[in-house]
């Protein structure tokens, strides 16, 4: 029985893996953004100093098709004090977003760059680069300011470098299985149009997978895996999640709860079809929920 299953889903694995052109394209585009900022505050054409990646390119969780390319760029502490030192009603945060955009479009002046705290968006052909400008918190590097502009602006503490950890550990505890599954329902949520942000995936993803029977298993069983996933995020609707690091409070609402339910509704019948080994109408069932990035016939 289930002799499709780890075909299947190797396949899928494989065809949602960035192409080596499309990362090396998403690493250009870092590249460029970095080196035109480092040119307008340290006076050098630096590609790599003063930034690093943050979202799915530090996690390894992109998918294809490419998203956007999200990186942290550390300002200089005499920026800060600038902006600190100016008086009046001004939101500061917001202007130091206008600022670091109006240097951008300097350099590409043909793209559609915006600022929206905490994040200045690059539209280029294509990747979107959304940069964060930040400040360094402490001397340890673990923790950063951001812009916030809500509320007439404030600086919000952020720690990316935990979030990276979160996935690492996870990934090592679970054989694996963390980045797959993050990647998969990465997949599940563009298809489906599903109303929640990536990152409360991931840590749905950790969450779930850390009191999974099946956790040290491996492609045998990620059939069971998504059908369980989705039948365990439905009774997370109307709950919070824990910020690593931080351990701000995310509420998670319920506005993606029906399209979970559809989803383990589909599953189940995908697993129940992979069990007497009928590939083509396992296949139909889970191009329901993921499209045509995993196969029907394997």
């Amino acid at each position: 029985m289930w002799v499709y299953v780890i075909k299947r889903f190797q396949a899928f694995s494989t065809n949602l893996d960035l192409t080596p052109a499309q990362l090396s394209e998403g690493r250009k585009k870092f590249e460029g953004v970095v080196s035109c900022l480092n040119t307008a505050y340290f006076g050098t054409a630096s590609t790599t100093d003063n930034a690093f990646f943050i979202g799915s390119w530090a996690k390894d969780t992109h998918i294809r098709p490419p998203r956007d390319v999200d990186l942290y760029f550390i300002l200089p502490l005499s920026v800060y004090q600038r902006y600190e030192a100016y008086g009046g009603w001004i939101n500061k945060q917001s202007a130091l977003l206008q600022e670091v955009k109006g240097k951008l479009l300097a350099s590409f002046p043909r793209s559609d760059i915006k600022g929206d705290g905490p994040v200045v968006m690059a539209a280029f052909d294509s990747y979107n680069v959304e940069i964060v400008p930040a400040f360094r918190y402490d001397d340890k590097e673990v923790s950063y300011y951001v812009c916030d502009t809500k509320n007439g602006g404030s600086y919000k503490k952020t720690m990316p470098w935990h979030e990276v950890a979160e996935i690492k550990g996870a990934d090592s505890r679970n054989n694996s299985n963390v980045r797959p599954l993050i990647r998969m329902l990465k997949c599940w949520q563009a298809y489906c149009s599903v109303p929640i942000k990536s990152f409360y995936l991931e840590l749905l993803a950790v969450e779930f997978l850390d009191q999974w029977a099946y956790r040290l298993q491996s492609y045998y069983f990620y059939d069971w895996m998504c059908r369980d996933f989705f039948a365990w995020m439905t009774g997370k609707a109307n709950s919070f999640l824990n910020a690593p690091g931080t351990f701000e409070l995310l509420w998670l609402g319920d506005d993606w709860k029906s399209r979970a339910e559809s989803a383990y509704g589909r599953a189940a019948k995908a697993c129940d079809f992979e069990r007497v080994n009928d590939m083509a109408s396992a296949g139909t069932e889970w191009q329901k929920v993921f499209g045509l990035n995993i196969p029907k016939y394997v």
